[in-house]
């Protein structure tokens, strides 16, 4: 996909895949990096809420690995990835957040949510760098998308079903708007808008991780984010001072006004962790 396209793409659906980005030899140094830092820093992984028995207990996510780890934040400011933010977005970004999800065989997924519900970038939303360290698809949990939803503004999270996702969160969907797989290969780079909604099924392979790993961005223009994601950083490592949004932003929720499903400004989110 060229430049060009990525960022068509990119607008029209919220998403857009940059297939081959890393190379074999980056992924597979990358994989072995990450596995060995879950044998040496698993107890610092995110395993809060998980039963003995979770699989996610041996392969927890970790976040904000840049901050200590230089091989994590060399791939948070790549230049590749930058090269292809300002392409979509007409201006560089700024990096502040990243995440390793293993997934392993039989893991539970992750319900659909937005990311912006969690970042709060004020103007503007974030966007999300999704690196492929193993090939996905539905068997082994890929990413699933709903098109377009990037259009939609955050909306007010509803209970989800705990034996489907680790989260305890999601987002409700109304009739007519679709999921979609993204099946990606080891490698492949997606790029998703913080306003769409996406999510993952669990992982019902018996051999197959999903492990991948992901940079948070901010657009080029935001003046704050939320406290989790401080301080942000110019893609030359230099930091970029930005304000701190606040709990309590609107929500929106789905109402039939003349037959139709439309979204209502209503609601209030509530304080949250570190994007999901």
């Amino acid at each position: 996909m060229t430049d060009a396209s990525l960022q068509r793409e990119f607008g029209q659906q919220g998403y857009a895949v940059s297939r081959g980005m890393f190379s074999a030899v980056e992924v597979a140094a990358l994989t072995a990096h990450y596995m060995q830092l879950n044998d040496d820093r698993r107890d610092q992984g995110d395993v809060g809420g998980l039963g003995e028995q979770d699989p996610l207990r041996r392969y927890p996510r970790m976040m904000q690995m840049h901050r200590w780890d230089p091989a994590t934040l060399q791939f948070l400011l790549d230049a590749r990835i930058g090269a292809s933010m300002q392409e979509i977005l007409g201006k560089l970004p700024y990096a502040v957040q990243t995440m390793i999800y293993f997934k392993p065989p039989t893991a539970r997924g992750q319900a659909l949510h937005q990311d912006q519900y969690y970042l709060r970038v004020e103007p503007g939303t974030c966007v999300a760098a999704w690196l492929a360290l193993d090939d996905c698809d539905e068997e082994n949990g890929c990413l699933q998308v709903v098109p377009g939803s990037h259009q939609l503004p955050v909306l007010c999270t509803v209970p989800a079903d705990p034996s489907q996702s680790f989260t305890d969160v999601t987002v409700p969907l109304p009739d007519g708007m679709h999921i979609a797989p993204v099946h990606m290969r080891a490698g492949d780079v997606l790029f998703f808008n913080g306003q769409l909604i996406h999510g993952s099924f669990p992982n019902t392979s018996t051999s197959r991780f999903r492990r991948s790993l992901i940079g948070h961005y901010v657009v080029g223009e935001a003046e704050k984010v939320y406290k989790w994601y401080h301080p942000a950083l110019r893609f030359d490592g230099s930091v970029m001072t930005l304000g701190e949004s606040q709990d309590g932003s609107e929500c929106g929720v789905w109402v039939e006004r003349d037959g139709d499903k439309t979204v209502e400004m209503r609601g209030k989110t509530a304080a949250v962790g570190i994007a999901q």
